[in-house]
């Protein structure tokens, strides 16, 4: 629901969001009188000593400020629990109770600062253990204030004072904003977003330099940031709740989804390509992606290096490539060129002669550093004109940069025609992890016209890469390797913001308090359930409702994209952003079995070609970070070519024209 409003502004927590924070401090305070009224109870006619009624003045008037806070934390604890996400109705008194909380602090607060004067200046001649209890429930007193405003600090919102809406509706979390006025306020709203985006971006990257560059980079994505939850009136308890009911909700549909469903579609590439040997190259590239990393991590150790990080040859390397050479097979002669440079828009690579394969190989190092994360963020198109692609060419600003980078390194420094030059008959492989396969997509179409024969292996690359045309010209020369759930190739600006939207009505469609939700859904990913035990369709019986429900569209402002596409769960989601694609052909690779398995069970895996249609949205999971990880995608083609625990589907070996969905 939306943001608590209190003291003059909102906050990024809602009224139901005190459970868990109130009761913990309620644990704490109640332990706290216990062993203050103890203390008393002991030293009870024992402060004779110089300053003792100071003592027994403090523990006394401590006592009873701590019996208020307590109620008033079970207050507050009991009216947070009523009600559901979009019914605060039972909760309006909550802003009341925060107020009275917010009393108790001055209070203790000064009852704090007696404590330590007294501790300091009157607790001469009284007895060690006396003194060393008040200092503890001094010392208490200050960790728990502390900790209050580091809280307060985390759940503040910058934007709180600036958000618009007329006041009668503010209560229901509406902001019709579809008039003139309301236009301006949400322009200036945004604008502001923008800047709070853009201070945190420079805080959280003090470490790097405040070039013009890097400036840029924190602009576009706090444009990227702030665009895309400024229609929202959620708050991140809400976006949590809404993850955990659309993961069982997305359990459900698969339990209950038939295994032999097919989806028929016609892939432009060959289809009687060999599966096969397609992980057996794939599981062989992977290693190259992976050696990518381990240069970087064995290049921290080296203190020899240049300034620019850029080795040529391999003899002089200066570095331990033990790993690297027992992962890759390789020799130190075969690096031609290893770059640890590493800048926004440049990222570590290197250039190596694979004998195995007959092949000059080119491995991008996928995101391993700060400066790496912003290339992924910069996720703006830019133009990316291909010579013989009819159709809009552009791309992933952030990694078209990176490749338009590293294809200049190649080419112009002559870093491939030395590599040609010692092996003119092998041909070119360009491959990556993450940021490294979205690069290297990118960094093959545009040396395709100079090396018609190259081939690209892209493991795990983002899904908001490339746009239509440039994914269909990719699939002659692209292969892309997904694993499992992982999230990062269904990530796109149209799938966040469907992922959005289905987390707006999961919340506004939900009949349990949030606390409930939240316990449930924990206990649901730790040790799994029935997902049918998790209702999600709100009873909409009147007379249990003493206020209106809120809508989804309540949650949203009015005649956003995210607002118009409330309409049906399968209505288009209209966004500004142009679409993009993930590379190439989509090789997909799943666990064959139940989802829920023992950690010690042997894992199966089954490989089939995919297409883009199965990646336009993203699936909640615990594994959706773990399959994106590289030693996770290695050990499933390792796992599929050497020791062969894994079952081909059928349309992959008799129907290659169907895709098993």
């Amino acid at each position: 629901m939306p943001g608590m409003i209190a003291f003059g502004r909102r906050w990024g927590i809602a009224s139901d969001d005190l459970v868990f924070s109130g009761s913990f401090e309620l644990f704490v305070r109640v332990l706290w009188w216990i062993w203050t009224l103890a203390l008393y109870t002991l030293h009870k006619g024992k402060f004779d000593c110089s300053g003792g009624r100071v003592l027994h003045s403090y523990l006394v008037v401590l006592l009873v400020l701590l019996a208020f806070i307590i109620l008033s934390l079970c207050a507050i604890v009991y009216v947070s629990a009523q009600g559901t996400i979009t019914n605060p109705g039972p909760r309006r008194s909550i802003p009341v109770l925060v107020y009275v909380r917010a009393m108790l602090y001055v209070p203790e607060l000064i009852w704090a600062i007696l404590g330590a004067i007294w501790v300091s200046d009157d607790s001469r001649g009284c007895e060690p253990a006396e003194v060393g209890a008040v200092i503890a429930a001094v010392v208490a007193s200050w960790i728990l204030l502390l900790s209050t405003g580091v809280g307060v600090l985390f759940v503040f919102d910058p934007l709180g004072s600036r958000l618009p809406g007329p006041p009668s509706q503010e209560q229901l979390g509406v902001r019709d904003l579809e008039s003139s006025e309301g236009s301006q306020l949400l322009s200036t709203a945004r604008s502001v977003a923008v800047r709070v985006w853009e201070s945190r971006l420079r805080l959280l990257c003090c470490c790097l330099p405040q070039d013009e560059s890097h400036r840029a980079a924190f602009s576009s994505i706090a444009q990227l940031v702030s665009g895309f939850f400024s229609d929202t009136d959620l708050v991140p308890s809400d976006i949590a709740v809404g993850l955990a009911l659309l993961h069982q909700e997305q359990d459900k549909k698969e339990q209950c989804r038939d295994p032999d469903e097919v989806l028929s579609h016609s892939p432009s590439s060959p289809i009687a390509e060999d599966l096969e040997a397609e992980l057996e190259k794939a599981a062989h590239c992977m290693q190259f992606a992976i050696a990518a990393y381990d240069c970087y991590t064995s290049n921290l150790t080296c203190k020899t290096q240049s300034a620019e990080y850029d080795i040529v040859g391999g003899d002089n390397m200066g570095c331990h490539f033990s790993s690297i050479l027992h992962s890759t097979g390789l020799q130190y002669r075969d690096f031609i060129y290893v770059s640890f440079h590493n800048q926004i828009y440049e990222i570590p690579f290197f250039v190596a002669l694979d004998h195995k394969r007959e092949a000059v190989l080119v491995a991008i190092r996928g995101t391993l550093s700060l400066r790496d994360l912003l290339t992924d963020l910069s996720a703006d198109c830019e133009n990316l004109p291909v010579e013989g692609v009819s159709g809009t060419c552009y791309a992933h600003k952030g990694m078209s940069q990176a490749a338009g980078y590293i294809y200049k390194k190649l080419l112009n420094d002559g870093i491939l025609n030395q590599a040609f030059t010692i092996a003119p008959e092998y041909k070119l492989v360009i491959t990556g992890h993450s940021l490294g396969g979205g690069t290297a997509s990118l960094l093959a179409i545009l040396l395709r016209s100079s090396f018609p024969t190259l081939q690209c292996y892209a493991f795990s690359p983002p899904g908001g890469l490339m746009s239509k045309a440039l994914a269909e010209y990719s699939k002659d020369f692209v292969v892309s390797v997904v694993l499992g759930k992982d999230l990062v190739p269904r990530l796109s600006y149209p799938n966040m913001e469907d992922l959005k939207r289905r987390i707006l009505k999961m919340v506004s469609n939900c009949n349990k308090p949030k606390y409930r939700i939240l316990l449930q859904g924990c206990w649901y990913e730790l040790f799994g359930g029935d997902p049918d035990d998790f209702p999600t369709e709100m009873d909409r019986r009147e007379e249990e409702l003493s206020q209106p429900l809120l809508g989804e569209e309540t949650l949203l402002i009015r005649g956003s994209s995210s607002y118009q596409s409330l309409a049906s769960e399968d209505s288009p989601v209209h966004c500004a952003h142009l679409p993009l694609y993930l590379p190439g052909r989509i090789l997909h690779i799943t666990e064959d079995g139940p989802s829920r398995r023992s950690c010690f069970s042997q894992v199966r895996y089954r490989a089939e070609w995919s297409s883009e249609t199965a990646f336009r949205s993203v699936l909640i999971s615990p594994r959706m970070i773990a399959d994106h990880m590289p030693d996770a995608v290695l050990r499933s083609l390792h796992s599929m070519t050497q020791d062969r625990p894994f079952n081909l589907c059928p349309s992959s070996l008799s129907n290659s024209h169907l895709n098993v969905i």
